[in-house]
């Protein structure tokens, strides 16, 4: 288990980022860094500096597939877990193949549950 949980939560919905970077830092995670544009996000990682990625499916600038194969290139081992709005069982199928080590379905239902997955692929 890590000692110190960064986080970084990518999604182009503003709201989303808000509830989940308060959540997570209600929790004792060591920082937690948001990113509305998958482009800023991709190039503010450096490989290491992320235990965990929660990444939105559906963008706008670059959809979490190609985010996730970028995130993956700089660092196999990184985890990430995918977020969907939409029951697309293909892109999740995917983004597994890619390397996703899970996947959340928005609306979040309860909050708690995320900060649970987020240590369960972590001790994984």
């Amino acid at each position: 288990m890590y000692s110190k949980v960064n986080v970084m939560i990518v999604d182009d919905e503003r709201e989303i980022l808000k509830m989940l970077e308060t959540s997570l830092k209600r929790s004792d995670f060591n920082s937690v860094k948001t990113y509305a544009n998958p482009l800023e996000a991709v190039k503010a990682y450096n490989g290491t500096n992320f235990n965990v990625i929660l990444l939105d499916i559906m963008m706008p600038e670059m959809d979490g597939i190609e985010a996730l194969n970028k995130f993956k290139e700089k660092n196999s081992e990184v985890k990430v877990i995918m977020m969907t709005a939409y029951s697309s069982l293909d892109k999740v199928l995917k983004s597994h193949k890619i390397g996703a080590d899970h996947y959340i379905v928005k609306p979040f239902k309860n909050l708690k549950d995320i900060e649970a997955k987020i240590r369960q692929v972590l001790a994984e």
